[in-house]
């Protein structure tokens, strides 16, 4: 008998989509097979299977991931970036979980669907590989829409990492509902942040065109209400932002596109180990002064959180000691210079903070964790204010692929850790509070899994305050998922509210 049978659940009801259009042949390609096989099934399920634990009668909310997807045969060289963005939804309900995922509809998805085939190179390619105008600040690429997930006024928004156009889900169906009305000609970069309290979706873009950078505001009810300026000396590659009560967090790394490549349309990304790394506090609201702080030279993939502590900013993110790689000598021929900058123990990214003196000027730096770690989350309520835990990925040498979860007390001083089994990998686990919960750690955080072992996916939920103990219930996906990048979580309240009452 099944555990449906026995504990007298309804079995999982599958229906799936009518397929796509695929032409990806079998390759060798490491980001292409394993844990990063492209998916390309879409289906609806109902009442997924409970391998092991109880779902969580306390938990109410939608969890979404963006995963890459490739469909088409490449133009040229394959990064797994340039694949085609999916979204994974799992609904929470109950004591029940139903699931569903669909590509994002985008107009380069429609395009290549209708093509049968690939319209644009890739991440690795020269700019002439694309048979048609590209998108981002790159000019050539795809804009699939596949980096990030978030939530604002009601609805998903999946973005790509070069700025793109910002398509508006529909959190509950995944129907594609167009590109968001606010999006400005210079697209808009993943990882915008909403701030839960205020309801508002703070975002960048950058350009390679001056002023370089921009920053805006779309307020609760989805209406562009500011957008300003942040002149830059060049073309940069920004990839997040901060955010606190009253200020924005942008910045200005030393790791960029050569200038010299960049004026024969090559785009080369170097190191600039002459210049340091640059912080703009900027005013969320009006045309205040933008305030520049000057730090030791990195590269920050992603921040964890920012706050107002008196007269100072602090910033939390994780900081690169080695932010130009090079190659990774474990790698396949051919795929060592793109899999040694996407490694984390060869770039070495540890959990660190910054704090800037709005009253000195002065800035104050030191790491917080000496371990390997990424792809950070929070008690989103706590954004932009002052908060006690974070939440990292430690990642497999050598992969982009995540292993485990750190639970970080930053008033302690001490953590906390679980490490998934051998061949098995997670994915980016925001934190999920429980219903009435009133401490900053009462929930779960979620998270998608890939077990290579058994050629399966599953979803878990974690107790916040017992990570070691790993998970408290293990559901059953209808398939196997492909890796990628960022997930988030809604809670039902603030789906339908858009923000905290």
């Amino acid at each position: 008998m099944t555990l449906a049978q026995i504990f007298g659940v309804n079995p999982m009801q599958l229906t799936r989509q009518k397929p796509i259009v695929a032409t990806l042949k079998p390759s060798n390609h490491p980001y292409l097979n394993g844990a990063w096989t492209p998916l390309h099934e879409e289906v609806d399920a109902l009442d997924l299977e409970v391998i092991e634990g109880a779902i969580p009668r306390d938990i109410d909310g939608i969890y979404l991931r963006n995963t890459e997807n490739q469909i088409h045969e490449p133009l040229g060289r394959f990064h797994p970036f340039d694949g085609d963005g999916m979204l994974h939804r799992i609904d929470f309900q109950n004591g029940r979980a139903n699931y569903s995922n669909r590509f994002v509809r985008t107009r380069c998805f429609h395009a290549e669907q209708e093509a049968q085939a690939s319209l644009w190179g890739g991440l690795m390619d020269r700019v002439g590989v694309s048979k048609r105008p590209g998108f981002g600040a790159h000019g050539s690429l795809k804009d699939s829409a596949s980096t990030d997930v978030i939530v604002h006024a009601g609805k998903a928004l999946a973005t790509f990492y070069q700025c793109g156009e910002a398509y508006v889900v529909d959190p509950e169906t995944l129907d594609t509902e167009g590109v968001a009305h606010w999006g400005p000609l210079d697209g808009v970069s993943a990882h915008p942040k909403v701030d839960e309290r205020t309801g508002e979706l703070l975002f960048f873009n950058y350009s390679t065109h001056a002023p370089y950078m921009h920053f805006g505001v779309v307020d609760a009810s989805n209406k562009l209400t500011h957008y300003r300026p942040v002149p830059l000396p060049g073309p940069r590659l920004p990839h997040d932002m901060a955010f606190t009560e009253n200020y924005a967090i942008l910045n200005d790394f030393p790791l960029f596109w050569d200038p010299e490549a960049l004026k024969l349309n090559a785009h080369v990304v170097r190191m600039h180990r002459d210049l340091p790394s640059r912080f703009a506090i900027v005013p969320r609201r009006g045309d205040g002064e933008i305030r520049w702080f000057e730090a030791a030279p990195t590269f920050v993939l992603h921040w964890t959180n920012a706050y107002e502590d008196g007269d100072e900013i602090v910033l939390d993110g994780y900081f690169q000691s080695n932010p130009e790689p090079g190659k990774f000598k474990g790698a396949p021929q051919g795929y060592e210079h793109m899999m040694g900058h996407l490694d984390e123990h060869t770039f070495q990214s540890r959990l660190h903070r910054w704090r800037f003196n709005l009253k000195t000027g002065a800035t104050h730096e030191e790491q917080l964790d000496p371990r390997i770690l990424e792809f950070g989350t929070i008690n989103n309520r706590f954004a932009g204010r002052k908060y006690r835990y974070a939440y990292s990925t430690t990642s497999k040498p050598g992969w982009f692929l995540f292993t485990g979860f750190v639970k970080h007390d930053l008033e302690a001083g001490t953590s906390e850790s679980y490490q998934l089994p051998e061949g098995v990998y997670g994915s980016e686990a925001p934190f999920a509070p429980r219903i009435g919960a009133t401490e900053e750690d009462d929930g779960y955080l979620v998270s998608f899994i890939i077990n290579e072992n058994k050629g399966t996916s599953e979803c878990v939920l974690i107790d916040a305050k017992r990570i070691a103990d790993g998970p408290v219930v293990r559901i059953a996906l209808p398939h196997k998922i492909c890796s990628g990048t960022h997930a988030c979580w809604a809670d039902r309240e603030f789906l339908r509210e858009g923000k905290r009452q």
